[in-house]
């Protein structure tokens, strides 16, 4: 073997460190996943304990539920964002994934270039911006009509973004 095959071999190999990434960005979608069903289940326990009348009404209860779950949703999608990461990272340095490919397979993790690792990256990080959106905006107060008025051009900025967002690739 040449020195010039040797080098070449491990340049090649060396795209094995990824698999670092894989390991830690699954970990990270795991205990994210874990975090976020753990915040539902506090919102749980605290709505049974005010609904069963083991603790006072609270003053903001229904906001305070709804920005709970919320946050969860927010959790849980940053949590996607790291297994397809992660899955898209292996699949393109690694190896494929047989099972993905098989019948039981599911094409929305199949990922085939770097373009499309971004894209599916890219709109998952897209509605955690909106949901996060969504949760800063159920603890702002509106005292103005201009206030009122930036918050409705906020969401129609947002809901013409969706949409465009939707059209890209199709």
């Amino acid at each position: 073997m040449t020195l010039g095959k040797i080098f070449e071999s491990i340049i090649w190999n060396s795209r094995f460190i990824v698999v670092l990434a894989v390991i830690f960005g699954l970990l990270g979608a795991i205990i994210l996943f874990i975090v976020a069903s753990i915040d539902i289940w506090h919102v749980t326990v605290v709505t049974f304990e005010v609904i069963t009348h083991m603790i006072p009404h609270p003053e903001h209860f229904h906001a305070d539920i709804v920005a709970g779950l919320i946050g969860a949703v927010d959790l849980y999608l940053i949590a996607v964002v790291m297994f397809i990461f992660s899955f898209g990272l292996y699949e393109l340095f690694i190896s494929d994934i047989e099972e993905a490919e098989g019948k039981n397979g599911s094409q929305l993790l199949a990922i085939h270039n770097l373009d499309q690792l971004k894209d599916k990256i890219a709109k998952v990080i897209v509605m955690v911006l909106v949901v996060n959106f969504f949760q800063r905006i159920l603890h702002t107060e509106f005292t103005t009509p201009l206030e009122m008025l930036y918050l409705a051009l906020s969401i129609t900025a947002l809901s013409v973004g969706l949409y465009f967002l939707g059209k890209v690739g199709k």
